[in-house]
């Protein structure tokens, strides 16, 4: 299904782009019929945006009560979980920033110039203070934040939701299951929203290209390239950390996660290369106990090459509507991504999700999510991929921070090394506990 949705995803970019250069080349430019066409046209994206609105409240609800509530008590579970976790949070912090800094250099919304309704300008960036932010992400009421999507109050909620369930144990067992039912339930109507997907990539690009001429494809390559060029640096600081703590052994790292990268660049998918990457980490040396506790949280807690794409794509949309964000509203801008981001993964395209909830947060033109529409695809690709390596990374460093990463045989060796009898450290064959 993936495969497919991309290739009709790409169908319906390439033929919104052709509408739309017929119909800008058949009018001229202010021309009313041409502005009527181009809005019936933005009709098919507004509808996407709003089934996207649709799912957002219960399905960040049931993922993160699930999450937290199947989580368990156990001592070493509780570390190996904080390293996690603060693993995690520093990784996430690294992505935004670095996507903050990008689009600031870079600016590459600027060439768009797009007009949103006056009333969304003036209240882009109006009374965002420190002390306003912290009051928002506490909610008076969770039916007032699951009907205004606050996607924030809505994870404030449901953190202290799984740990009572958590706490309540086999009592609150019915109501763990509930929310595991909700969680599949929301998955499968996220996959039903995004089969309308190519007809939103269509009107989006045709209204666009209607409107603006041929030439926004051109500032869209320009975003796409400098997306790119961030995500390496992103793999760069991502693998050259992860080098400090495996030592010589990051580049084996590298060649076995290789099949599982390319699985889930080409698809676009971050849980396209699950199963293949818990085969190649086995491999590497690290015990399935800790790579099936890490991964999973990893899959809610830790997608960097999201992250980057959230903060650099969100302002880039204030950019294209000419709104200025100052520095410090832009780190509260981070901070809301930092928290809003959490618990959704797994979800096609669920960066659109959390971007569009921050618009809607910040009162920014959420309007301006049809500009990542047509390009998200490929956008998607990189991103993806660069959560798998970031998983990667994090499960292997910390499963050698708690002395328990084993040296197995080198999959590209001629000939396997034989694990050695004696359990010693450092020498070339450890001795491997067939139960670990």
């Amino acid at each position: 299904m993936a495969k497919r949705l991309t290739l009709y995803i790409l169908f319906g970019m390439a033929l919104g782009l052709i509408v739309g250069f017929v119909l800008n080349s058949s009018y001229p430019a202010g021309d009313p019929v041409l502005a009527s066409i181009a809005d019936y046209l933005k009709l098919l994206p507004d509808v996407f945006l709003k089934l996207i609105k649709m799912i957002i409240a219960p399905l960040v609800f049931a993922t993160i009560v699930t999450g937290i509530a199947g989580m368990g008590d156990s001592a070493a579970l509780g570390r190996i979980g904080g390293k996690a976790l603060g693993w995690f949070i520093s990784a996430s912090l690294i992505s935004l920033a670095l996507g903050m800094l990008l689009v600031n250099l870079f600016r590459p919304g600027e060439s768009l110039q797009l007009h949103a309704a006056a009333e969304v300008g003036d209240l882009a960036i109006k009374d965002l203070s420190f002390r306003h932010f912290i009051l928002e992400i506490f909610p008076t009421s969770n039916f007032d934040a699951m009907a205004q999507n606050n996607i924030l109050q809505i994870l404030v909620f449901s953190l202290f939701a799984g740990v009572a369930l958590s706490a309540l144990g086999p009592r609150g067992a019915v109501l763990v299951r509930a929310t595991e039912a909700l969680t599949e339930l929301m998955l499968q109507i996220t996959n039903y929203v995004m089969r309308f997907a190519p007809f939103a990539v269509f009107g989006a690009l045709a209204s666009v290209v209607a409107l603006k001429g041929f030439g926004i494809v051109i500032a869209y390559g320009v975003l796409v390239s400098e997306f790119y060029f961030g995500l390496l640096l992103l793999w760069i600081i991502l693998l050259s950390i992860g080098g400090l703590f495996l030592g010589r052994r990051i580049f084996t790292l590298i060649r076995y996660i290789r099949e599982p990268v390319l699985l889930t660049f080409s698809t676009a998918s971050s849980e396209a290369g699950l199963p293949k990457l818990f085969e190649q980490l086995d491999r590497f040396g690290v015990p399935r106990r800790i790579s099936g506790f890490i991964l999973p949280l990893g899959y809610s807690f830790n997608l960097d090459g999201s992250m980057m794409y959230m903060s650099f794509a969100t302002i880039f949309v204030a950019q294209a509507y000419g709104i200025h964000i100052p520095f410090g509203q832009q780190v509260l801008m981070l901070l809301t991504l930092m928290v809003s981001s959490k618990g959704i993964a797994g979800v096609p395209r669920a960066s659109l999700v959390v971007i569009a909830a921050t618009l809607t947060q910040f009162h920014l033109p959420v309007e301006g999510i049809a500009l990542l529409l047509g390009i998200d695809t490929f956008l998607d690709m990189g991103r993806s991929a660069t959560n798998i390596v970031g998983n990667a990374v994090a499960t292997s460093v910390i499963t050698k921070s708690e002395g328990m990463l084993q040296l197995l045989h080198d999959p590209d060796a001629e000939e396997p090394h034989a694990p050695s009898d004696t359990p010693e450290r450092g020498r070339r064959g450890l001795h491997i506990d067939p139960e670990g």
